[in-house]
């Protein structure tokens, strides 16, 4: 399993032997399309690296789903509340595609981190950049247009924007399919 870490970019900073420490808790997992590996309203005890596959995080809004993230190969997916305060999570976390992912149980994941500062800064890190990205989607979405917000989404994500549905990607801009569908012909 170190070989293939090594090729996931989440783990590049690591050494070796901290590598190895991790491996030995994780396990490789496959879940169809459709599936829903996070669930709202429930504590996640897992931590996941996307190897292969897209997905999606949403909250159920007044009947309709709200994307607000996309991950791709080499994210990780956890719920913030499951992990900072064992509490439940808000976001359903779905596949896109039949998918393969890394799962670590964050109680093996917490105790690495209390066993190796090598680890324990490289899981601050990925909060850090979690975080970040959070920040930027919110700020984006408060001062950039739809079309501006699109022209964004494809050009730092092509790959999404080719695999990903219509509707999930109109979610995700906070913009209808139509609306959607006249920026893209817009753009065209």
């Amino acid at each position: 399993m170190i070989e293939q870490l090594r090729n996931i970019a989440v783990f590049a900073s690591l050494s070796d032997s901290s590598l190895h420490e991790l491996s030995k808790h994780m396990e490789l997992v496959k879940h169809p399309k459709g599936a829903i590996i996070i669930r709202a309203d429930k504590v996640e005890p897992n931590f996941f690296v996307l190897e292969k596959g897209i997905a999606r995080a949403y909250c159920n809004g007044e009947n309709q789903e709200i994307t607000f993230w996309f991950g791709q190969a080499g994210n990780v997916l956890f719920s913030f509340n499951s992990y900072i305060n064992n509490r439940p999570g808000y976001e359903n976390v779905e596949l896109l595609e039949n998918s393969t992912l890394i799962q670590m149980r964050l109680n093996d994941l917490f105790s690495l981190y209390e066993q190796n500062l090598e680890i324990a800064n490289w899981g601050r890190k990925i909060a850090e950049q979690e975080l970040i990205a959070t920040e930027k989607r919110l700020i984006d979405r408060a001062f950039k247009g739809a079309a501006e917000r699109y022209q964004e989404f494809i050009t730092q994500s092509p790959e999404l924007n080719k695999r990903v549905a219509l509707k999930h990607i109109a979610s995700y801009l906070g913009v209808t399919q139509v609306t959607l569908s006249r920026i893209r012909a817009a753009c065209k």
